[in-house]
């Protein structure tokens, strides 16, 4: 049965999440999710990578929970939670043998290794995988016509390294560390910001928003940053309701993944023998 296939997710951020999402929502509730000890991930409202910290962590209309181990997946399965295992070398991989591996870290290349040898479907998200030499299929993440189209050859639009556009803003939007160190701050996702205004500091240096808006994604006080890293980002729309729902972007990479899934395990020899039989037995009048 298709909807009894083992997937593991590497990443727990905010595309991972949608990817989760979609697949849980269609069914698939053998998911495990690989995060780091420590998860930069801004939007954290909407990342299952908060169940980290936390230990449970609610997106939507789904609840993650941290696995203490290998064991503890099928624990909090059987609870009806999406398991998160803290395992960045994905040493739960060869393990488990799952079905389908899905590299979402957005890592812009393929830092970890991830290989089609590793399960009999291997999706990658964005730049930096090319589709038959490192994976099976790659699903572009780059805003635009393209967003959520599956690759069955090839790459992903190469990293610009200039986000979406949000009301003409895009570089301006993005808080980055202006230095290695601790990252600190009292303010809270949701809030609103003047432009120009502190968010936070970094070993003494300010933190200032580029422009005015919500803050629809912010890093944890306290948290370990090296210069230039994402921070987080200010929404000039000004909706805070938009801080805890899952992005569009988010769902329609969410839908790619569950398309490649669905055009592999569905495209195999046909059950009834024949062309004949993909027609309606009956005849329509």
């Amino acid at each position: 049965m298709i909807h009894a296939l083992h997937i593991v997710i590497r990443g727990a951020g905010d595309l991972a999440t949608g990817v989760a999402l979609r697949l849980w929502r269609s069914g698939f509730r053998r998911l495990v999710l690989l995060e780091r000890e420590m998860p930069l991930s801004v939007r954290r409202l909407v990342c299952f990578s908060e169940a980290v910290r936390e230990g449970v962590w609610r997106v939507e209309d789904v609840t993650a929970q941290r696995a203490p181990d290998i064991p503890g997946v099928n624990t909090v399965l059987a609870q009806g939670r999406l398991p998160v295992l803290v395992d960045p070398s994905a040493s739960f991989v060869p393990k488990a043998h799952p079905d389908v591996l899905i590299d979402a870290t957005i890592a812009k290349r393929n830092l970890l290794g991830t290989s089609m040898d590793q399960a009999e479907l291997v999706i990658a998200l964005g730049p930096g995988f090319t589709a038959g030499v490192d994976c099976h299929r790659v699903v572009e993440t780059h805003r635009g016509h393209g967003m959520g189209r599956v690759i069955a050859s090839g790459s992903a639009l190469p990293n610009t390294g200039i986000p979406g556009a949000i009301m003409g803003y895009t570089k301006e939007r993005v808080l980055r560390a202006p230095c290695d160190g601790i990252f600190e701050t009292s303010r809270s996702i949701g809030q609103t910001v003047a432009q120009g205004e502190q968010v936070g500091i970094v070993n003494g240096m300010p933190v200032l928003a580029g422009i005015p808006g919500v803050l629809r994604g912010l890093l944890p006080h306290l948290t370990p940053v090296s210069s230039g890293l994402k921070l987080g980002d200010v929404d000039p729309r000004g909706d805070a309701s938009h801080c805890t729902i899952v992005s569009d972007k988010a769902l329609a990479v969410g839908g790619g993944v569950l398309e490649a899934i669905m055009e592999h395990f569905n495209t195999g020899p046909d059950p009834h023998n024949g062309e004949a039989a993909r027609l309606w037995p009956l005849p329509l009048q």
